[in-house]
């Protein structure tokens, strides 16, 4: 039997196919290439392969976007066809579970998984952005570090999970571990736009937005390219640095050039761009015809259903463009949606209603119940969705409103809390300066 480069059995794999699906995990690992086109060409070489339809399921399901969905959904039940071993049969299970909206009991199931076979590296990335993609700062680093003693350094593979550790020690506010692991796993593959992430949030956590701008630029030709599929991420997190110290100019020529230049239709880069555009705009600058662009983009992923992170973001731009509909769309599907025990419709309910509640008062200069509403929505925000550097935008927009309410004790309380944080930050120092004053 042939097998991946960790061993792992490939039942049903050709020479040519498991060379094909190796080709592709790698890509994936690095999120290099095009994964998916080497997974349908391992397909056609060997039909009856069950992980390379799916590794092909997980792309799809990892997309957070509906028409992903729906192909990952009709992978999964072709798999019904085959006779599938042990491990193959748990990658299954967990696929059932976050299509049906459960990203928690896929990213438990996937613990397991990884606790019996230690070595099945898609799993563990998988299971990695799950735990992304739930706010699980805790499972971002300790599934790693569950099963980092079973690897050892001379394994293919092992500086990724250096990468996806350091990632998870940054979410869980070990910065010195973090950028250590990060460079480890840098030194050791200079592609890996995940480890080379990780480091960029280090530095945005910790305020050092001109060592961050070094770090992108030393690094960029490894960082970006036509097949990087982390770019957009990485030049976003190089915009936020340079919003950071008052550079709206170099914000804007970023986001005009490599962020949304290409007017990517992926969903991951336009929450990028979402989330940059607000906190330009509520950092006083017009951003102009922009909004309108970037909405017509989510129409297709924005459905008030699959993932409330997608919704929440999509609303900003609708927002922005004035298309107040689309806002009252999701809005009304959310409230509208039955009592049940899909955990993304939990989520919906009880984090992404206040949150666009909240984003839609600010944005109509009802600072009162935008402070109202964003005060409490951020400490149950991470149920779901993003890292802390995606969610500070909550943190942004709240103290914005306390400050154009004219609430002075709430709004010289937040900026304490965010010079506390990061002392040395512009914007925050802004935020302390204006509120004493407001």
């Amino acid at each position: 039997m042939f097998t991946d480069q960790q061993g792992n059995g490939l039942n049903g794999a050709g020479s040519q196919a498991a060379g094909l699906y190796n080709d592709a995990i790698c890509a994936f690992n690095i999120y290099r290439g095009d994964p998916v086109a080497l997974l349908d060409e391992a397909i056609i070489q060997s039909p009856e392969m069950p992980m390379a339809h799916i590794a092909k399921a997980h792309l799809f399901a990892l997309a957070t976007e509906p028409e992903a969905a729906v192909e990952a959904r009709t992978v999964v039940d072709g798999l019904r066809a085959f006779s599938l071993d042990d491990r193959e049969t748990s990658h299954v299970a967990a696929l059932d579970h976050v299509l049906k909206g459960n990203w928690t009991a896929a990213a438990v199931s996937l613990d397991h998984h990884n606790m019996r076979f230690p070595h099945d590296l898609l799993a563990l990335q998988v299971g990695h952005l799950m735990d992304f993609y739930r706010a699980s700062a805790r499972d971002l680093r300790d599934r790693i570090a569950r099963t980092l003693p079973k690897w050892s350094p001379d394994m293919p593979g092992y500086s990724l999970l250096l990468g996806m550790y350091a990632f998870g020690l940054e979410e869980a506010g070990e910065y010195a571990r973090a950028e250590d692991s990060g460079r480890a796993a840098l030194d050791i593959q200079p592609l890996d736009c995940w480890a080379h992430h990780a480091v960029a949030h280090v530095m945005e956590m910790q305020g050092r937005a001109e060592d961050g701008i070094g770090w992108m630029k030393a690094r960029e030709d490894l960082w970006t390219g036509d097949d990087n599929f982390f770019q957009v991420h990485n030049w976003w997190h190089n915009a936020l640095y340079h919003l950071d110290i008052g550079k709206t100019s170099d914000v804007m020529d970023l986001y005009d050039g490599p962020i949304r230049g290409e007017k990517s239709a992926v969903a991951l880069d336009q929450l990028d761009a979402s989330a940059l555009l607000w906190r330009v705009n509520a950092a006083g600058h017009d951003v102009g015809a922009r909004w309108g662009e970037l909405a017509d983009a989510w129409d297709q992923h924005a459905d008030g259903r699959l993932y409330p992170f997608n919704d929440w973001h999509a609303a900003m731009a609708y927002l922005g463009a004035g298309r107040e509909d689309r806002v009252e769309n999701i809005l009304s599907s959310y409230r509208d949606a039955a009592e049940d025990d899909q955990e993304t419709a939990r989520w919906a309910r009880q984090t992404g209603l206040p949150l666009i509640e909240g984003f839609a008062a600010f944005w109509h200069e009802d600072y009162r119940l935008a402070t109202e509403l964003l005060h409490k929505a951020r400490y149950i925000v991470n149920s779901f969705g993003g890292s802390h550097a995606q969610r500070d935008v909550i943190d942004w927009t709240l103290t914005e409103a306390a400050i154009r309410g004219g609430m002075k004790d709430v709004a010289e309380a937040l900026a304490n809390e965010r010079v506390a944080l990061k002392p040395h930050s512009p914007v925050n120092r802004s935020y302390l300066t204006r509120a004493q004053n407001c």
